[in-house]
């Protein structure tokens, strides 16, 4: 764009229109009657302490790939079986993972029948269970799976 003498653009117009219209209203807020805007925000909410930080941070469980996976289905040999022919390595760490209708007719029964069932595969699982983690929750697909994956340790 060429600039000439004794023209201006509309952003300058604008900005000109915009800086009375700020000049207007500091002028109306001094000579304005009552308390100023930051002193009625000071009175209607009263300075509280920060809430304390956690006892431990809070991050997500570090999860790696599965060495081996079990799924409850049809041909699947039983869980406990399953576990003893993995390694016995104290490393691995066993994920229970149970899965229930969302959009079941009762949502509440199909989340209590899914949580004995994660009990139950605990159960199962035997002293290997004592370090899992046992996972309940909604899905597409109803159903069971079991994983062994080395799994860093949450604190």
């Amino acid at each position: 764009m060429i600039a000439r003498p004794g023209q201006t653009g509309w952003q300058t117009i604008l900005a000109d229109l915009a800086l009375i219209l700020f000049m207007i209203c500091a002028s109306a807020l001094s000579v304005a009657e009552g308390p100023a805007p930051a002193a009625v925000k000071a009175q209607a909410a009263p300075l509280r302490a920060p809430p304390p930080p956690p006892p431990h941070p809070v991050a997500p469980s570090q999860q790696a790939e599965p060495v081996g996976v079990w799924r409850d289905g049809p041909g699947a040999p039983p869980l406990a079986q399953w576990l003893a022919d993995q390694a016995a390595d104290p490393r691995l760490r066993l994920s229970i993972v149970v899965r229930y209708g969302a959009r079941s007719a009762n949502p509440h029964s199909a989340r209590e029948a899914a949580l004995e069932q994660a009990a139950r595969l605990a159960r199962t699982a035997g002293p290997r269970a004592g370090s899992a983690r046992v996972v309940v929750e909604p899905g597409a697909q109803p159903g069971a799976s079991v994983a062994l994956g080395y799994d860093e340790e949450s604190l």
